[in-house]
């Protein structure tokens, strides 16, 4: 079909497209820089087509299959695509700034370059998606599944991953100054010379996790889980930490040295800078620490999780 009978198809809606689409399953649609400008196309078959350049700003594409098509330097700002299927799909240097992308699948995705500044990812599924250098500025990551995702140098500044399921995520040099990541699990992610500074992670469980040469100055860290953290050399100058209610979430951290870096009697559990990269026992100060049964201090952090709870 030319050109112009594939946007007069269109235009019929879903139901007319995608009864073609499906009496022509090896015909692959090239809409390459079509404009479709506020185009309701929601539950379309858009699956394997060419759409790069296309502009889609505002159109609803709500609940369309978009899995395996190329929509790279596509304009989607603005455009509704709240559970679409984008498995697969390459979007690479494509503007989706402000778009609704609740619970959509955009599993496996090429985001490299991606404009998602105050988009809406709620819920959605961004499993082994590759955005390095996008932005994710002010975005709403809520509950979001990023699993073994690559963030490298993308800017997540003010986003909102509150709950965001980030295991195994590598965010190296990745900026998330600002950003909410409280009850966040990045078991095992790496977050090399990345800018966590100003950032939340209250209850976020960060066992395992690589903050090498990270800046957490002024995070807080309230009830967070750093078991077996590689903290070496990271910047925790006015960090948030409440060790009160951090007891049992320090077994085996590295990188901290043992001068007070976690003395207890500045306001809020501040800590200067801490640079080495192995723990050295102690003898427990005698406030503002906790201290295992036997009265020993590792690196300023005691682990409770080898022994029931203590009673204050």
């Amino acid at each position: 079909m030319t050109d112009p009978d594939l946007i007069t198809l269109l235009r019929q809606g879903a139901d007319a497209w995608n009864s073609w689409r499906e009496a022509n399953p090896m015909i692959r649609p090239v809409l390459r820089a079509m404009n479709l400008n506020g185009s309701n196309l929601a539950g379309i078959s858009l699956r394997g087509a060419d759409l790069a350049n296309a502009n889609l700003s505002r159109a609803n594409l709500s609940h369309a299959a978009l899995d395996g098509a190329d929509l790279r330097v596509a304009d989607l700002s603005g455009a509704n695509l709240s559970r679409a299927n984008l498995a697969g799909t390459t979007l690479s240097d494509a503007n989706l700034s402000r778009a609704n992308l609740t619970e959509a699948n955009l599993g496996a995705t090429d985001l490299s370059d991606a404009n998602l500044s105050l988009a809406n990812l709620t819920g959605a599924s961004l499993a082994r998606a590759n955005l390095s250098r996008a932005s994710l500025s002010g975005a709403l990551l809520r509950g979001a599944n990023l699993s073994e995702a690559g963030f490298d140098n993308a800017n997540l500044s003010g986003a909102d991953l509150t709950r965001a399921y980030l295991s195994g995520a590598a965010l190296n040099d990745a900026n998330l100054r600002g950003g909410d990541l409280s009850g966040a699990i990045l078991l095992g992610a790496n977050l090399n010379r990345a800018n966590l500074s100003l950032a939340d992670f209250t209850g976020a469980n960060l066992s395992g996790a690589d903050f090498r040469e990270t800046d957490l100055s002024g995070a807080t860290l309230n009830r967070a889980n750093f078991s077996h953290a590689n903290l070496a050399n990271a910047q925790l100058t006015d960090v948030r930490w409440q060790l009160r209610r951090m007891r049992g979430c320090h077994l085996g951290v590295r990188g901290l040295d043992a001068g007070g870096a976690f003395e207890g009697n500045s306001p809020h559990g501040s800590v200067p800078s801490v640079g080495a990269d192995r723990l050295r026992p102690q003898p427990a100060p005698r406030r503002g620490n906790f201290v295992r049964p036997g009265g020993r201090l590792w690196g300023g952090l005691s682990y409770f999780s080898q022994y029931p709870r203590l009673q204050r």
